[in-house]
C-alpha cells in the first residue's frame, strides 16, 4: 500500500525532468524542495562528430554502441553535418546498433533506424557486456561507444579485454549548475534535518552534492546527515554505485530504475525508513552520552 509523504520533505537533484518529478512527489503529498546538481552542455562542434561520420559512410566500424537518447540524437545530428543525411543512413543500417534501453531507440527512429540489439534492464554497461557476449561477440571487431557525459571506463576496458578496437565518443558532457544557490541551500537543509528524503536519479549528482559542500566545509556533515538521518533514494543500479563510491548508502531501490518507479517506491517506504533511521540516531546518541558519564 503507498502511504502519503504529507508532511515529509524531499529535496530532489534532478535537472532535465525537475518539473515532472516534483509533480509526481507532490501527488502523493511531498513538499518538494528542487535543487538541481547538473547543467548538461551539449558540444556544439562536437569534435568526434566528423571522424564518426566518415568512419560509417566509409564502412570503417562493425558497431555502435548507444548509450542515452539524448547523446544519440546529438551524435546523429551531428554527424549529418559532415556527410550526406542518406548516406550516414546507409551507413548506420549495416552497423550493429546496441542499444542500452528504450530511449536511445527512440531516438533511432527519425532517422529510420532500428536497434539490431536492445539491452534489458536495469540498463547498466554490465548488461551491454552480457549481451554482447551472448549475441554478438566483440573480438576483432570495430566499436563505437556514444559516452554520456563522463567516460565509461569499465565498459571501455572490458570491451577491450575482449579484443574489441573501442572509439569513444564523447557528445555532450556536464557542469555545475550556473546558479549553485539552491543547491546550497539544500546542503544546509540536510546538514540541519531540515529534509526528509534525498532522491538522486543519476550518478553525477552525489559528486556535484558533496564537490558544492566540500566547497562551503560541510561535506563531512552531508556524509553523516544522509546516512544517519535522510532517507536516501536512489533510481538504480549505477546511481547507487556512484553513491557508495562517495560513502553514502542508499536506502531505497526500486526494482526498475525510472523516475515513476523511484517515487512510489518513495511513497511506499520512506515514512517506516526515516523512523527507523532517527530511532537508531537517538540511539546511537544516546549510548555515546552514557559512555561519557561513565
Amino acid at each position: 500500500m503507498t502511504e502519503s509523504l504529507t508532511g515529509f520533505q524531499v529535496i530532489s537533484f534532478e535537472s532535465r525532468l525537475k518539473d515532472e518529478a516534483a509533480g509526481l512527489l507532490e501527488k502523493h503529498g511531498a513538499r518538494v524542495v528542487a535543487a538541481p546538481a547538473l547543467r548538461e552542455l551539449p558540444l556544439t562542434d562536437i569534435p568526434e562528430a566528423k571522424a564518426f561520420a566518415d568512419a560509417v559512410c566509409d564502412g570503417s566500424l562493425d558497431a555502435l554502441v548507444l548509450l542515452t537518447g539524448v547523446g544519440t540524437s546529438l551524435l546523429l545530428k551531428a554527424a549529418a553535418t559532415h556527410r550526406p543525411r542518406a548516406e550516414l543512413i546507409l551507413g548506420l543500417s549495416k552497423l550493429t546498433l546496441v542499444c542500452r534501453g528504450p530511449k536511445p531507440s527512440a531516438a533511432l527512429k527519425p532517422f529510420g533506424l532500428r536497434p539490431s540489439i536492445t539491452v534489458a534492464e536495469p540498463n547498466t554497461w554490465r548488461e551491454v557486456l552480457a549481451k554482447l557476449d551472448s549475441d554478438w561477440p566483440v573480438g576483432g571487431r570495430r566499436v563505437a561507444i556514444q559516452e554520456y557525459g563522463v567516460r565509461n571506463e569499465e565498459l571501455v576496458s572490458a570491451l577491450s579485454a575482449r579484443g574489441a578496437i573501442v572509439v569513444s565518443l564523447r557528445v555532450y558532457t556536464w557542469a555545475l549548475p550556473e546558479d549553485t544557490g539552491p543547491l546550497k541551500a539544500a546542503i544546509l537543509k540536510l546538514v540541519r534535518g531540515q529534509a526528509h528524503v534525498a532522491m538522486f536519479t543519476s550518478a553525477l549528482q552525489i559528486q556535484h552534492l558533496l564537490q558544492v559542500a566540500q566547497e562551503i566545509g560541510l561535506a563531512a556533515a552531508v556524509r553523516r546527515a544522509l546516512n544517519n538521518e535522510i532517507v536516501v533514494a536512489s533510481m538504480g543500479p549505477i546511481t547507487s554505485e556512484a553513491l557508495e563510491a562517495n560513502g553514502v548508502r542508499p536506502d531505497i531501490v526500486p526494482g526498475h530504475p525510472k523516475l515513476g518507479h523511484l517515487i512510489l517506491a518513495i511513497a511506499r517506504r520512506a515514512r517506516g525508513l526515516w523512523g527507523n533511521k532517527r530511532d537508531r540516531s537517538a540511539q546511537s546518541s544516546a549510548s555515546a552520552m552514557r559512555g561519557i558519564g561513565k
